[in-house]
């Protein structure tokens, strides 16, 4: 134990198995699993050779430390590795070769043996396997695997990033041997297929997808229904339906890239795309979840070309009122494709308005081709916006934040950076996504009960109520701050959140408030439970539309259709099902944390170019060691240490979340508007730090 703390022991002992959380420093943190206990501490020097995230035996007592009866632990044996590939950087040093790992929860060198050590030189990027470390005493030993490059290296970084959080760059042979066999023998649709399908080229359909995108997941179609198609199909527009309105009938077709025709069960392809769960976007790229054969080309709904989709087709009223819906397979025909800004300059009436955003498909002659569909938009984006307003009605939490993108020159080295424009179109595409989730999960969950069974043959996306522990913390940060959260013994609504929200909009503590909010929820994981979707205040809710990038959507995509078929799920069908939904909310996890390393290596990239210069900001964080302070436009967080507010000393109170001098009383809380100047940009860490100007 750590003879420097004031101890005081109590001999009664117990054994615990958990997951442990390291730090930096060397000590750890014990979950225990039995029971709603505080986390087991385990001091620096009694890891007995655990690492992050590993499943470890522990011998807890409990001890008084600085005066506060604590349960302690010493970790007697580790169960399982959770990691045993590292990436990192090489030193090369007289008493040998030593990794020094990106992952800062990994709190030891790791030394290369001397066959894996020739020919390695300082500062490269290297990936390396861990090898059985037993011995607390030692470092830990292990192989270099691959070289990746010279630290810096806008690649070497970025493949760094993706190697770190456990998925790979290219794919194994078999896999790309898999994709290219369906090129040769699939890319031609056969007429035999075409048959089983219901056929929706000839109606008007359209992609809207970001401007530099390879692989087109969804389509939507239009077509407002003749007086006798909607008798004919029993939806007459005297409105019938109890609360449908009189007036027009509206078929919407979301159309889906059908993945699951081509991925089938067994695959390498499958057991491949199971691995990595989902595609990790990157500042600079995209790591597919599939090969580009079959992302950005086989299953990609492409322009003027027949596709195999799955589809959720409905038919609404002016109001949004669903009166009728089919899911099923089709053939379909995209007749354009729009980005996301060529699409809101055709509801506009103004093409021009696309220039600019990106030279090829972005352009005033895109979006000119594109005002044939200009009465179809318009009706969507109407629809949209109504069905937008009843969600936020029945109690969705509005999300939204502000987000930003690089430029960057051939080096892959940020030269500038911009905010991403929400526009009406981006929330278009959302509603009709939302809607098709929505309605597969209510399907299949109806399904499941008119079968008299239970709970199993799905996969939901569900969303739980806020930890009320989290909501009081949050209710009293944002009190400090001059704002109202209304609580009942740590319970909330959702409108008692978007009642917070209105409160900050358009204030200087949005975005800061706006992201503690986020952090005070739950996250939205995949289950084989349905419990709802607290967030957007929806009873039934999946992930259908994704499944070139998603493995969920896939897998939803094969649910449903044997829920269509009738056909029966067996046990192990629904034990694979939730273990999918276990490992696919990890990987979900891993690749956000990837896509945010990217970003913050870039905005470290950025701001080291300003060593010296002067920035406007906000404080983002206070801490009895300093103050954290986020840039106004690019979002780029940066330390200011106590030794750089001046030589007062400062008092830290966490009610107020402040620190203020004693002799100046100089005060500096959470949401002040500062001045700073850039002091140091660490790329390999990824930090900056900052100083008062």
């Amino acid at each position: 134990m750590n003879t420097n703390l004031n101890t005081n022991t109590d001999t009664k002992e117990s054994i615990i198995a958990g997951t442990i959380s390291t730090t930096q420093k060397g000590a750890g943190y014990v979950d225990d699993p039995e029971a709603l206990l505080e986390s087991v501490y385990v001091a620096p020097g009694s890891l007995n050779t655990a690492l992050h995230r590993d499943t470890v035996e522990v011998r807890v007592h409990e001890e008084k430390i600085r005066g506060v009866q604590t349960r302690v632990g010493v970790v007697t044996r580790v169960i399982s590795r959770a990691k045993e590939m590292f990436v990192g950087i090489v030193s090369v040093k007289g008493d040998g070769v030593f990794v020094i790992p990106d992952d800062r929860k990994m709190y030891i060198a790791i030394r290369i043996l001397p066959q894996f050590s020739a020919g390695l030189t300082n500062d490269q990027k290297v990936y390396v396997k861990l090898l059985p470390w037993t011995d607390p005493a030692v470092n830990p030993t292990g192989e270099i695997v691959r070289v990746l490059g010279q630290k810096g290296n806008n690649d070497v970084e970025m493949e760094s990033i993706v190697l770190e959080k456990g998925f790979e760059v290219g794919f194994p042979a078999a896999v790309e041997k898999e994709a290219e066999q369906i090129e040769k023998t699939e890319k031609q649709i056969s007429a035999e297929e075409i048959a089983k399908r219901r056929d929706m080229r000839g109606v008007a359909t359209f992609t809207i997808d970001p401007f530099d995108a390879k692989d087109f997941d969804d389509a939507i179609s239009f077509r407002e229904l003749s007086k006798e198609e909607a008798t004919k199909a029993g939806l007459d527009a005297s409105a019938s339906a109890a609360g449908a309105t009189a007036g027009p009938l509206y078929e919407i077709g979301v159309h889906i890239a059908d993945v699951s025709h081509y991925v089938r069960e067994g695959m390498a392809l499958d057991k491949e795309a199971v691995k990595r769960g989902c595609s990790v976007y990157l500042v600079d790229r995209t790591i597919p979840m599939l090969p580009e054969i079959l992302s950005n080309d086989i299953c990609s709904l492409n322009p003027h070309e027949d596709k195999l989709s799955f589809s959720a087709i409905f038919v609404l009223d002016d109001k949004t009122r669903i009166r009728s819906r089919w899911f099923g397979r089709t053939v379909m025909n995209s007749t354009h494709r729009f980005t996301y800004e060529t699409a809101q300059a055709v509801i506009d009436g103004e093409p021009s308005k696309a220039v600019g955003y990106s030279s090829g498909i972005q352009t005033a002659a895109s979006a000119e081709s594109g005002m044939q569909y200009r009465a179809e938009l318009a009706t969507l984006d109407r629809l949209a916006k109504i069905l937008q307003k009843e969600k936020f009605l029945n109690g969705a939490i509005e999300f939204e934040q502000e987000e930003i993108k690089f430029r960057l020159d051939e080096k892959g080295k940020p030269i500038g950076v911009y905010r991403k424009e929400r526009l009406d179109t981006h929330k278009l595409v959302e509603e009709y996504m939302l809607l098709a989730n929505r309605e597969v999960a209510k399907f299949v969950f109806d399904s499941i009960k008119k079968k008299g069974i239970r709970d199993t043959g799905a996969i939901y996306r569900i969303h739980d109520l806020p930890d009320k522990e989290k909501i009081m913390n949050l209710s009293t940060f944002v009190k400090a701050l001059g704002y109202t959260l209304r609580t009942k013994d740590g319970a909330v609504t959702a409108h008692d959140l978007n009642h917070l929200l209105e409160q900050i909009e358009n204030t200087p503590h949005e975005s800061l408030i706006r992201t503690a909010t986020i952090r005070s929820m739950q996250k939205a994981v995949y289950s084989t439970k349905n419990i709802g979707h607290f967030g957007l205040a929806f009873e039934f809710y999946t992930h259908f539309t994704s499944p070139i990038r998603r493995y969920p959507d896939l897998l939803v995509h094969r649910v449903l259709a044997k829920h269509l078929a009738n056909e029966a799920f067996g046990d192990r069908e629904i034990f694979v099902y939730q273990h999918i939904a276990e490992t696919s909310t990890d990987r979900e996890i891993d690749a956000a944390d990837a896509e945010r390393s990217s970003k913050k290596l870039k905005q470290v990239e950025y701001m080291s170019s300003f060593i010296g210069k002067t920035f406007a900001g906000t404080i983002s964080g206070v801490a009895k060691w300093g103050i954290y302070v986020e840039e106004k436009e690019t979002k780029s967080e940066g330390m200011i240490p106590i030794r750089n507010l001046g030589t007062d000393y400062f008092n830290f109170d966490e009610k107020t979340y402040s620190i203020t001098g004693e002799r100046t009383k100089k005060k500096f809380t959470l949401g002040d508007a500062i001045t700073f100047k850039v002091m140091t940009a660490d790329l390999d860490k990824k930090m900056l730090e900052y100083a008062i100007a």
